[in-house]
This record gives C-alpha cells, structure tokens and sequence, in this order.
C-alpha cells in the first residue's frame, strides 16, 4: 500500500517520541571460553535477539534509489506487504544504535526518514547534509554520517541528529565503515580516490590514510571475528583487500570476482559472504584461512549489491542494483530462492530483525 506524504507525517511521532530516548552505554562484552579465540559477531548468532527487538516482524526493508520509495517484503512469505514514499534517492535503511528505529537514508533531499519497525510506518524526515550512509559509535552517543559528495564525516548527537562535529576528509567519496574491536577507531572506504581513512573514535580525527592501488575501487568494509584485521570489497580489483588491524597495513588480498562489493558475516563466524555484483555471484571466504571456499552464482546473472542474513541464518537477501529485483538465497546450497521484483534502483536494503545487542549501522553492522 502507498502511504502518502501526509500518512508519514502523520507518523512521525512514535518515532519522535524514540529519538528522544537518551543511548546508553552498550552491555558489557562477554569473555570468550577459555582456550576460544574472541568473536565481535558472538552476539549475533541465530535466534540471539535482543528484548528489545522480539515481537518486531520480520520484514525486509528496500530502499529504491530511482522511485523515491522503500518496499517492504515479508520475509515468511516473501510477499509485499508494503511501500511508501521518501525523499530523494535513498540509498539505505539502517538500523539506529538502540534497535528501536530504522533510518532511510536520502542522499539528495538532506534528510533522514525514521522507521518503526514495530509497525513498518515511516515517520517525520529530519534534516541532515548528504547521509549516503549511516553509522554509530559503539557507546551510542553519535550518529556519523558518510556525507559522500561533500567529502565529510559528520559526527551527530544520536539523539537529536544535529551536528556536532565535521571532519573534511583527506580523499574522495567516504561511504562504508566498520570499527575496530574495541570500538577505538574505524576504517573508512573512500570509493573515488581508492584510499581507506583511520579515524580515532573518540578524538573524532583522521589519523591515518591507506592507498590501496592504482585504479582502486573500495566498497564495504567488514571487521574479521577475532578482530585481527579488515576485509575491504574492491570493486574495480575484484576482490577483498586483508588490513592489519593493528598495523594499518595490507597484508594480503583475496580474488572472489568481478565486481566485489558488499561483505556479510554468516551467522557462525565461518564465512563472509561477497557480494561480486559486476558477475551475478557471491563468494564465500573463509575466516579460516583467508581464501574462497566456493562462489554461488545467481541463474542468468544479476548485480547482488546490498543486503543482509536473515535472523536464523538461513537466507542471504541483497537487492539486484542493476536488475531491479530482490534476490533470497538459501546460505545452505546457495539456490536461489526467490527473486522479487520492485523498483528500477533497489540498494541498501535491511533484513529487520537481526541478533545482536546493539547497532553499528548500515544495513545491520550488529555486535
């Protein structure tokens, strides 16, 4: 059902009233068994869902960069149950620090669209300089926007969005992230000059920079389980880029295929999916071992690009950027199970919900 401009405002102030919500500081984490390597993803296996996010439906949120609207798939069903409008090109929904609400991202209109998931209605757009993307501090005080065109990290009250700090960045279009495992600092890619930023959490400056090559293309960024190093998607090398998380420093690179782009944890620690959207496949590399244990390829090809791993684990959902489709593949065999149709530029959708205490952002960077 469309859901008009005035049904969203209309809207708006169930989340109002959870922005206002002050974050508080994430639970404590849990020591690993004895003789057990750390795990930031121990949080997020199947069916560990917070108090705070049971009882929510489950749902599949779309952001269609082209229409101006989200979809919303159920994902028992994998039926539309609904669709509504936003503000200009909405590149991802993302989950806030706190689990309550779900932010759609719009790039070109300067805003920022809450979500209550409890419903699956949109709320009142609050004013915010290109958010490309969306990210968290781990203490849930700041919101950091990925202002990508204007080459800034903003860092926002989480509360009430309004800047608080703005860091001019030393490259070209800083768009995906992750923290360390201790949430001291973060990477960020920097697609359009093929360099990755290091950014000091608390200090909020740039503190390091990393050229990764000549023609370099990164995309998302993923923390390894033991947090011993990052995993950059390259989207013109075609492949993942292995950085030291102590050192700043690569140390390896690992081929998966044309297109790398989006990087997903499996509900195990076991795997990260790949995303290679330029060839219709996803790779599936070892955390083991650092190589690709076996690709799945999508029937006739596609453009897998953003997405996320179902709360049990059992279904790898990503939007097909170029294709205008939703693709669910099974992570037992990698069969393709539905490819749904919906606008001409789905991107960052969010499978809603998903295990884990607390939001980093994106799509549904849980710890």
């Amino acid at each position: 059902m469309l859901v008009t401009a005035v049904a969203a405002l209309a809207a708006g102030c169930a989340s109002d009233a959870v922005r206002q919500r002050p974050p508080q500081a994430p639970p404590p984490p849990v020591a690993a068994p004895r003789g057990t390597r750390p795990d930031v993803y121990a949080h997020d296996r199947p069916g560990m869902l917070s108090p705070v996010v049971r009882g929510f439906p489950a749902r599949v949120y779309v952001p269609d960069s082209r229409s101006d609207d989200v979809i919303v798939f159920d994902q028992r069903t994998f039926k539309r149950v609904g669709r509504f409008r936003v503000g200009r090109t909405p590149q991802h929904v993302v989950p806030s620090w706190d689990l309550k609400t779900l932010w759609v991202n719009d790039n070109d209109s300067g805003d920022l669209v809450p979500i209550d998931p409890r419903t699956g209605r949109p709320g009142r757009p609050v004013p915010v300089q290109d958010p490309y993307n969306l990210y968290f501090t781990p203490d849930g005080r700041f919101a950091i926007v990925m202002a990508e065109r204007l080459q800034r990290i903003d860092f926002l009250d989480a509360r009430t969005m309004r800047p608080v700090h703005r860091v001019n960045v030393p490259c070209r279009g800083p768009n995906h992230a992750d923290f360390s495992a201790a949430g001291d600092f973060f990477l960020t890619a920097c697609e359009f000059s093929g360099d990755l930023l290091k950014v000091d959490t608390r200090r909020q400056k740039v503190i390091g920079t990393l050229r990764l090559g000549r023609g370099s293309m990164p995309q998302d960024v993923k923390l390894a389980p033991d947090g011993s190093v990052f995993y950059v998607a390259d989207m013109m090398a075609d492949g993942v880029w292995v950085i030291d998380a102590a050192t700043f420093r690569k140390i390896g690179f690992v081929r998966t295929g044309r297109g790398a782009h989006g990087l997903y944890p499996d509900r195990a620690s076991k795997y990260l999916y790949v995303s290679n959207r330029g060839e219709g496949s996803i790779s599936l590399l070892s955390f083991a071992d650092r190589r690709v244990a076996r690709t799945w390829r999508l029937p006739g090809g596609g453009s897998p690009d953003m997405g996320g791993v179902s709360a049990d684990g059992r279904i790898l959902w990503l939007s097909g950027r170029y294709d205008g489709v939703v693709y669910a593949i099974s992570t037992t065999d990698g069969r393709l199970l539905h490819r749904l149709p919906v606008g001409k530029g789905p991107h960052g959708l969010c499978v809603y919900p998903q295990p884990g205490r607390y939001s980093l952002g994106h799509t549904g960077v849980l710890r």
